[in-house]
């Protein structure tokens, strides 16, 4: 039987159907399953206009690759029985056919656990940071996922100490420009820099797989275990998304989709209380929007799409009017400013639509942040490898995307510590962040400093921006957020769209914590410029964390 795809749903997990440990309990093995998670459903600064500073537009494609496989990580990891264990994780192939990618990788535990343990990690999921595609593994009709077969019902691999299980797993065709790919799905964080081969065919399968033959007494130590392997048939199922970024500012903030960017405009700021008419301030701002509208926007879809939002209070007919007026104003400046060429739209939808929860302790910022007009477009992916790394002059700060060469791979990113804070019996390490690309990663690591199992708190009222987007402030390291020193810009943590309302955080989930062990944990978010050296971490319950550097 083959191992089960994950499903795709709204950040849930779907990993406690676990056999008795009773029914698999060996005397020093485990069996382990391969599975990984299930996808979930002030004004800002003025750019510097110091010519030196001008951003150069540049390919970050273009530095050459050097190979040098196996890339290997170790850490701790967390299984749905609490017997976290040290997991060896090395990505010893990439290749790239004609017709998909194959990773080849292997796992060696090096602590005992026994029984039937089943790894709470991210989907094994392959990311161009270049360009924001996410490609998650090919599946059959049945949501069964091709590659390695498991010789157990449920997805069940047999796993000792020492042993070196070898695993293949398949994935959608990467484009022929990536060279590149951050991994994750180990648990042990991102792993970049893992470069991508191009093959004429694939390795050919193991000839004696020996991994069926040693489910009732599991490997010896030093022993590779090896599986029999499924190729993709007809009809195999791709699964690709868009990382989805969410940039905040005192005047705007902006989502980006893929192909897909919006815009939304803060009301209090560009109205009166109950008026449609631009404030002074407010004009400015638009032609800051106009301007990153046009450096944006697909030329052959010049169509926008301009919608005004309210609050929960007042009648629906009053919201509905007074949204539509002021969607009207803002499609008028922005139609002025972007002259002929472009087609908008207009719509209003009143209270119809809120983004962040009313009724709380935060009522009046979520209020103010529902009240808003958005305009969305589709944005030309054709400069995907030719952004600029520095910002630009007389655009919004929100809607620029910066673009770095993909980050190298590190054996181990967290041996740098520059900042710790504790709190109730779990110790927060922050090391060095790392520009991937378009986006930064933050890796943190949680030690649980006390004597009992805990399940940090890291939700709740001092886990969220008050009045901060919902969609963006979910899971375990939901209110991470980045805050730039210098200006009003705040970066919540990057979700994988994958179509509809299947979403999954681009970052780890926390689980019950072991005694003295140290975990590993990742969350991504939108790149600043390059002139940005330090930000200050918003970590949740920990509070915020300032001067965190980039890695050198």
């Amino acid at each position: 039987m083959a191992a089960r795809a994950h499903t795709t749903a709204a950040r849930a997990l779907a990993l406690t159907a676990a056999m008795s440990a009773a029914a698999l309990a060996l005397s020093s093995c485990g069996v382990a399953r391969d599975l990984a998670g299930t996808r979930g459903e002030g004004p800002e600064q003025p750019a510097s206009s110091d010519p030196s500073s001008s951003p150069e537009i540049e390919d970050p494609r273009a530095a050459s690759v050097d190979i040098a496989f196996p890339y290997t990580r170790e850490g701790q990891i967390f299984q749905d029985t609490g017997q976290d264990a040290t997991l060896r994780f090395a990505v010893t192939g990439l290749e790239r056919t004609d017709d998909y990618t194959v990773l080849y990788y292997e796992n060696t535990y090096t602590d005992h656990f026994q029984g039937t343990n089943r790894n709470l990690t991210m989907p094994r999921t392959l990311i161009d940071p270049v360009s924001g595609r996410a490609y998650g593994e090919l599946a059959d009709e049945d949501g069964d996922i091709y590659g390695s077969v498991a010789p157990r019902p449920g997805g069940l691999y047999p796993v000792e100490v020492d042993a070196i299980n070898q695993y293949r797993r398949y994935f959608p065709r990467l484009p022929d420009e990536v060279t590149q790919v951050t991994f994750v799905g180990s648990g042990l964080g991102a792993m970049t820099g893992i470069p991508v081969v191009d093959v004429d065919e694939e390795q050919p399968d193991p000839e004696d797989p020996n991994g069926a033959d040693m489910v009732a007494t599991g490997p010896e130590a030093g022993e590779t275990v090896e599986f029999e392997n499924r190729r993709p048939g007809p009809g195999a199922q791709e699964v690709v998304g868009e990382m989805e970024s969410f940039v905040d500012s005192d005047v705007a903030s902006t989502t980006r989709d893929g192909d897909t960017e919006t815009v939304a405009l803060k009301a209090d700021v560009m109205f009166d209380f109950d008026s449609a008419d631009l404030t002074a301030e407010a004009e400015e701002v638009v032609r800051q929007a106009a301007r990153s509208l046009e450096r944006n926007i697909d030329p052959d879809a010049p169509e926008v799409t301009v919608i005004g939002h309210t609050d929960g209070r007042g009648t629906d007919d009053y919201n509905q009017d007074l949204s539509e007026e002021r969607a009207e104003t803002v499609r008028d400046v922005l139609s002025d400013e972007l002259g002929d060429g472009f087609d908008f739209g207009v719509e209003g939808r009143g209270a119809t639509e809120l983004i962040a929860r009313e009724g709380g302790e935060d009522d009046e910022e979520a209020r103010a942040r529902n009240r808003r007009v958005e305009f969305s477009y589709r944005v030309d992916r054709s400069n995907d490898d030719e952004s600029t790394s520095g910002r630009e002059d007389g655009l919004l700060g929100s809607s620029e995307r910066h673009v770095f060469p993909p980050a190298p791979f590190v054996e181990d990113d967290t041996s740098e510590v520059v900042a710790s804070t504790e709190e109730d019996d779990v110790r927060l390490d922050v090391h060095p962040l790392r520009r991937d690309g378009a986006y930064v990663i933050s890796t943190v690591t949680l030690t649980n400093t006390g004597d009992e199992p805990v399940l940090p708190d890291m939700g709740g009222e001092d886990a969220v921006n008050p009045g901060g987007p919902a969609e963006f402030s979910q899971g375990a390291l939901g209110g991470f957020q980045l805050l730039e020193p210098d200006t009003d810009l705040v970066r919540y943590v990057t979700l994988m769209h994958f179509g509809g309302r299947s979403y999954a955080g681009f970052a780890e989930e926390v689980h019950e914590m072991q005694p003295g062990k140290t975990y590993q944990l990742i969350a991504v978010f939108a790149a600043p410029p390059e002139d940005v050296s330090e930000l200050t971490l918003r970590a949740g319950p920990f509070g915020e964390i300032e001067d965190v550097p980039f890695d050198s």
